[in-house]
């Protein structure tokens, strides 16, 4: 991976910005991602986002963290997080934004355990595709403390599928519909492309028990997405 999210990152961190990411996906056309939106306050965050962080307690594992929003907002709360993710321009760029515990490392990587794990921002979208979904909620709950909590959002993107009269075109040779390939690029660069999960809540709820995991929905977002509460 070339890493252009972490190079945008950077550069917005340091003053040098002069362009946002474009994203797409093989179902979707080119889309503008703000690099302002990345470095949002608490009073900016979606209200899913709001409410994972007001239920976070204790430890705190704060996955994918991007620029390190959520984790600087816990910290100012007085929790102990630590965050991680596999992007080197983020992980910089947490740091200097004040994250005190801070690592480069993927989640399947991660030993420690916590009383609360947060994958906000798509959380499932880690997992990369419906098959690997088991393999990552075994390590997640391996690694949460007795009575611990994951907290993950997601969306049902059926809805892309609709065509104009309500009907769909899913093809049932390709897989789930959830699977998708992320494309990302930035001042003219183009990331590998990667594979990227949404799950819709029952299919995530039936996953989870077949691992040995709790499921409830802690409350549905503004477009087909939700927050879920694993344990």
């Amino acid at each position: 991976m070339k890493d252009l999210f972490g190079k945008a990152l950077l550069d917005y961190q340091s003053g040098h910005y002069s362009e946002d990411l474009i994203t797409a996906t093989n179902i979707s056309d080119e889309d503008t991602l703000p690099l302002p939106y990345l470095f949002r306050g608490y009073d900016e965050m979606p209200k899913l986002e709001q409410k994972a962080l007001q239920l976070a307690k204790e430890s705190i594992l704060d996955v994918g963290c991007g620029a390190g929003n959520h984790s600087l907002w816990l910290q100012e709360k007085g929790f102990k997080v630590k965050a991680i993710d596999s992007s080197k321009g983020a992980v910089e760029v947490s740091k200097k934004r004040g994250v005190l515990n801070v690592e480069l490392k993927p989640l399947l990587e991660e030993t420690e355990t916590f009383d609360t794990i947060l994958l906000l921002m798509n959380g499932t979208g880690i997992f990369q595709e419906l098959t690997q979904v088991s393999n990552y909620l075994k390590h997640l709950k391996s690694l949460l403390k007795p009575n611990g909590q994951l907290l993950i959002d997601s969306s049902d993107i059926s809805y892309m599928y609709q065509d104009d009269d309500g009907g769909m075109w899913l093809d049932i040779n390709s897989g789930y519909s959830g699977e998708l390939d992320y494309y990302l690029s930035y001042k003219g660069e183009k990331e590998i492309p990667m594979k990227w999960l949404y799950l819709d809540f029952e299919t995530l709820k039936t996953a989870c028990l077949t691992v040995g995991l709790q499921c409830e929905k802690v409350m549905d977002g503004a477009h087909f997405d939700y927050l879920a509460k694993l344990s």
